[in-house]
C-alpha cells in the first residue's frame, strides 16, 4: 500500500539518496559484496520492496538463489567465503546497533581482507541500504512489482 508516491516527494529528496548510491558505485565496492549487504540488511529491516528488488537484481547479475535465500543464516552454511562472512558480520552489527556492543571484534575480522578505506566504504554501503530501507518502508511502494532494467 503506497503511502507517498515518488511524484509526491519534495523536489530533490530522492536525488539525495541516489547521489549516495552513485558515490558508492564509483567507489568500486565488489558488486557481489554489495548485493549480499543489501539483501542481508533488507532482511533484517523487513523491507519487502527492497528484498524483492535486491533479489531480482542479484539473480540478474548471476548470484545464486541458494546464497540469496540463505544470507539470513549465513553462519549456518558453507556458501560464503571468509571475506563475505566478515562483511555480513559488519552489516549485522551496524544494522542492529546494540547499545552494549562495539565493533572492535568485527573490524578484527575485516582487517585480513580490507584496507581501512575499503572498510569505510563498506560501512557507508551499510548505512546507505539502512537509509533506503527506512525510506521505502515509510513510503510504502508495493513489493513484487520491481523490474530489473537491462
Amino acid at each position: 500500500m503506497e503511502r507517498i508516491s515518488a511524484k509526491d516527494l519534495p523536489a530533490g529528496m530522492y536525488q539525495v539518496l541516489l547521489n549516495g548510491e552513485n558515490y558508492l558505485h564509483a567507489a568500486g565496492i565488489d558488486p557481489v559484496l554489495l548485493k549480499l549487504i543489501k539483501m542481508r540488511v533488507s532482511l533484517i529491516n523487513s523491507c519487502a520492496y527492497c528484498i524483492d528488488m535486491h533479489y531480482k537484481e542479484a539473480i540478474h547479475a548471476g548470484e545464486t538463489p541458494l546464497r540469496l535465500i540463505s544470507v539470513g543464516v549465513w553462519r549456518e552454511t558453507n556458501y560464503y567465503t571468509p571475506r563475505e562472512q566478515a562483511v555480513l558480520a559488519l552489516a549485522e552489527t551496524l544494522t542492529y546497533m546494540r547499545p552494549d556492543e562495539n565493533s572492535d571484534h568485527i573490524h578484527d575480522g575485516l582487517k585480513p581482507f580490507f584496507s581501512k578505506e575499503e572498510i569505510a566504504y563498506l560501512t557507508l554501503a551499510i548505512i546507505q541500504i539502512n537509509s533506503w530501507n527506512r525510506f521505502v518502508r515509510s513510503m510504502g511502494p508495493e513489493p513484487g512489482l520491481y523490474k530489473v532494467n537491462g
